[in-house]
């Protein structure tokens, strides 16, 4: 698995998964994507933000297979990173990916959640490593997401102040 370390920042890592951070949207409502409070940075919920300003929408279980649920965790993964980024400036600031929470737009029925949820945290160990990328989690099924979204997930993250 190909992963940061000590010798190799994350945003090398990143570039060499052919991953482009983003601009990331403007808040849809009245909340701000990022607080940070002592050494610790509280991302809002993300959705699957596309570079062409679309999101990955739909419900696993109903229109979207295990796969294309695991790829929009990933792409959520990809806008989280983009908003910590434009909070703390350098991505090598981050010591511990504290607590990771995914939602996932479900039938009743389904209960892949945790396996879709995966796709975030797979992207976060191969950025950070396992000693800073591994992270506390909750996995869960939703009735509905925000305009139809497959995941929404939000993280907590410690940093080098």
């Amino acid at each position: 698995m190909l992963y940061s370390s000590a010798k190799s920042k994350p945003r090398k890592t990143i570039d060499s998964l052919g991953i482009q951070l983003t601009q990331p949207p403007s808040p849809v409502a009245n909340y701000v994507r990022a607080v940070q409070t002592g050494n610790l940075v509280f991302l809002a919920g993300h959705g699957p933000y596309l570079p062409d300003g679309t999101y990955i929408t739909g419900k696993l279980g109903q229109d979207l297979s295990l796969e294309e649920g695991y790829a929009a965790a990933r792409q959520t993964a990809i806008a989280l990173l983009s908003s910590l980024k434009q909070e703390i400036g350098d991505l090598s600031r981050v010591t511990r990916i504290v607590k990771v929470n995914g939602m996932v737009n479900a039938t009743p029925d389904y209960t892949d959640h945790p396996n879709v949820i995966d796709g975030c945290s797979d992207l976060l160990v191969s950025v950070f490593g396992p000693e800073v990328g591994k992270h506390a989690r909750a996995a869960v099924g939703m009735n509905s997401l925000p305009i139809g979204i497959a995941v929404e997930i939000e993280m907590i993250i410690e940093i080098k102040l």
